[in-house]
């Protein structure tokens, strides 16, 4: 049963994400992912990608022992680079990059306000697993040092 605190809490949270989507941060997001969307030569390496990504994971099935893991492998990496250096995929993942270190932040401050026992994850294994064994999901009672 929701009581009226539970009602407005609700209320509240819908207005600040009503904040974050007016931000400049999620425009900029948008924006370049529209840039993406319509950037037919980014499309044509996007879907390319796919198929070799399909290729490899047929050949990771079989390992090192699949006649053609060295090729598929090489072939991957290497045109991975290609895309990651197209202009309008670089700008999106940045972009998204963006945005997703504010949601972490504004998660952050929020969980922190409730109590700074609370760990929110930060996307950095590293931090999320220290000393720990699975990140920070239990409100501290991992005895984790993070």
């Amino acid at each position: 049963m929701m009581t009226l605190t539970d009602v407005s809490i609700l209320f509240e949270a819908e207005d600040f994400g009503d904040i974050i989507v007016e931000s400049e941060v999620f425009h900029h997001y948008i924006e370049t992912k529209e840039a993406l969307l319509h950037d037919e030569l980014a499309q044509k390496k996007l879907a390319h990608f796919s198929k070799l990504k399909e290729k490899y994971e047929e050949v990771q099935r079989f390992g090192k022992y699949h006649p053609d893991f060295r090729t598929v492998t090489t072939e991957v990496r290497e045109y991975k680079r290609t895309v990651d250096t197209e202009p309008s995929i670089a700008a999106f993942k940045k972009a998204e990059k963006e945005l997703e270190t504010l949601l972490r932040e504004v998660s952050e401050v929020i969980a922190h306000n409730v109590s700074p026992q609370i760990m929110v994850p930060t996307g950095n294994p590293f931090f999320d697993a220290k000393g720990c064994s699975g990140g920070c999901g239990s409100g501290g009672s991992c005895s984790c040092s993070a």
